[in-house]
């Protein structure tokens, strides 16, 4: 069924990265619309962070792997039990470079909002970089 529906995509969106690109804008807008919801109900941040966080990386394994790199999605379960220990690694990368570029920018006296942009991108290129030859080879 995903492979009809990327066939009737236009070439460009049938590229892995640029699928990549949508499912990461997916995953972060479940993260922050979670989050905000849960802040709105009084939730903790630290716990509607977390709560949220591991929705975003739930809702990034299932694109990644129906709609990004679903021709290399393992078929033994063993595999896919690989698959996602390795996909849940990458984003605990992703999210140590992300502390790390917002602390660093906070200590350098950088808007958090402008140090948080920043380690999207290399996040972002990183933790594909790890799904694309790691994850998904």
């Amino acid at each position: 069924m995903i492979a009809t529906l990327l066939g009737r995509l236009p070439a460009f969106a049938r590229v892995t990265y640029f699928r990549y690109m949508a499912a990461s804008a997916g995953a972060l807008a479940v993260d922050m619309g979670l989050f905000m919801t849960l802040m709105t109900f009084g939730a903790p941040a630290i716990s509607a962070s977390v709560v949220s966080y591991s929705s975003g990386i739930l809702t990034h394994w299932l694109l990644s792997s129906r709609a990004v790199f679903a021709e290399a999605l393992a078929e033994s379960e063993r595999g896919r039990i690989r698959q996602k220990t390795l996909f849940l690694g990458s984003a605990l990368v992703g999210l140590v470079i992300t502390a790390t570029i917002v602390g660093l920018g906070d200590k350098a006296g950088l808007d958090p909002r402008t140090a948080k942009l920043a380690a999207i991108v290399v996040a972002f290129q990183t933790t594909y970089f790890l799904r694309k030859t790691v994850v998904f080879s």
